[in-house]
């Protein structure tokens, strides 16, 4: 049924790509500029005794990075091709890579961001700052090499190939691009391969007091919607900085506090070949429970408070990340939800009960219940948002409603003021769906003293 209900979605979604309309991924493309995994390397490495012991072939890999001669990084890993996928793939705790990291002299961490740009892009642990040079380093080479492909003699499907691999990476060069008063952005993971994976930072992830996680679900692909979904997450940080610019002038207390904003499309999002399959959101899971750990590894005795606002498909990834892992977060926002395996609220890593569900008219996807649990049943016991329109006495404000599956994330919307209070940890001035108008617009503004 599931896959029924996302062709209706799929057939009638607006905004999310230049055209107005989804383009779902061949399953067959595959990419012209890559590095093909062979069998995986296995070699024993030697613990401080200097005997033979069994460690994981990531944790052994970054060993042998962190004590071969620096001019010899290149070579060993050349020897080795397949290496730095199967790191990436069962990476080490982001704690061990950020103490690894530290621990490395300054002349081999410049030897191996010069080797392995595409391994330290990608490693959660490795500072922001390293990440997005990295990336950035990765990106702009591919891009050079796929160019030299298209207008080469190579056949014409080749050429078609790179075109559309073009395409997509462009577009994460392009959301890249900011003027000078928006936030800086950063790139902190890339997959050129396949239909991409990225995630784009807003602000500093390193120092901001809030950071929120924005998490996409089906129909999402990186050459299509990855400018909307930056577009999303700059909409979202300048909100949430309204707001708390906003508290603090009604405050007797100086905070100068900070926010980040995370346009994170970091798996392989589904489309109508495979979304009723849980297989994605394993993925999903997987990837986002990394990223995450790897901003707390990060920050260290100044953790932020941290929240994800997921959309559809991916609110399945993130209830399955924040139920199946041990880590907390602080808010989880949901629209749009298909259901997950956990099946309340006490099941899910999330600090005070601070889980809000939110449901547009006419949005066929909630209450399905596809994979498990409606987190909008009562049952659930998540807190009501609102997507509905409204007016904000404070801001002096209409706020327009949400209605179908598409339209949570549109500027100036009920479900956008709500997501950016959830996210600077102001839940109890969130819009619950079915008050009346006139009381939720009148939800006092005033934050605690203190």
């Amino acid at each position: 049924m599931f896959t029924e209900i996302a062709l209706i979605v799929a057939t009638s979604v607006t905004g999310f790509s230049a055209a107005g309309a989804v383009i779902v991924p061949s399953e067959s493309l595959s990419p012209v500029v890559t590095s093909n995994a062979p069998a995986p390397y296995v070699s024993p490495f030697l613990d401080a005794a200097g005997t033979s012991s069994t460690v994981s072939f990531a944790a052994g890999t970054l060993t042998a990075l962190a004590s071969i001669p620096t001019e010899g990084i290149s070579s060993y890993l050349a020897e080795r091709p397949g290496t730095i996928e199967q790191v990436l793939a069962a990476q080490p705790p982001a704690q061990e890579v950020a103490l690894w990291w530290g621990d490395l002299e300054i002349d081999r961490q410049a030897a191996l961001a010069a080797a392995t740009p595409e391994l330290l892009g990608n490693l959660d642990g490795v500072p922001y700052t390293i990440r997005d040079t990295s990336n950035r380093t990765v990106l702009s080479q591919t891009i050079s090499d796929l160019g030299e492909v298209v207008n080469s003699d190579v056949g014409r499907a080749v050429q078609q190939n790179a075109l559309q691999q073009l395409s997509m990476l462009s577009s994460i060069s392009n959301s890249l691009d900011h003027e000078k008063t928006s936030p800086e952005r950063t790139l902190i993971s890339l997959d050129v391969t396949g239909q991409g994976r990225a995630a784009i930072v807003l602000g500093d992830l390193a120092e901001a007091d809030y950071v929120s996680f924005l998490v996409p679900g089906m129909f999402f692909t990186i050459e299509n919607q990855m400018s909307y979904w930056t577009d999303a997450a700059n909409t979202l940080y300048a909100e949430q900085q309204l707001w708390l610019d906003h508290f603090e002038s009604q405050s007797v207390f100086v905070r100068n506090e900070t926010v980040a904003t995370v346009a994170w499309i970091g798996y392989d999002t589904p489309n109508l070949t495979n979304v009723g399959a849980i297989d994605n959101a394993i993925q999903g899971r997987d990837a986002l429970a990394s990223a995450i750990l790897g901003l707390q590894a990060q920050r260290g005795d100044d953790q932020p408070y941290i929240s994800v606002i997921a959309h559809s498909y991916g609110t399945t990834a993130a209830m399955m990340a924040l139920s199946e892992y041990e880590f907390e977060i602080d808010a989880l926002a949901m629209v749009g939800s298909p259901g997950s395996p956990a099946e309340s609220v006490a099941d899910l890593n999330v600090r005070d009960g601070n889980v809000f569900v939110g449901e547009a008219a006419w949005d066929p996807i909630p209450n399905s219940s596809y994979f498990g649990s409606d987190p909008g049943s009562a049952s659930f016991g998540a807190q009501s948002l609102s997507v509905s329109s409204g007016f904000d006495l404070v801001m002096k404000q209409e706020l327009t409603g949400s209605v179908g599956h598409n339209e949570y994330f549109t500027p100036g919307s009920t479900a956008m003021r709500n997501f950016a209070l959830v996210g600077i940890g102001r839940g109890d001035l969130v819009m619950r769906e079915g008050d009346p108008v006139v009381q939720r617009a009148l939800a006092s503004p005033t934050p605690a003293v203190g």
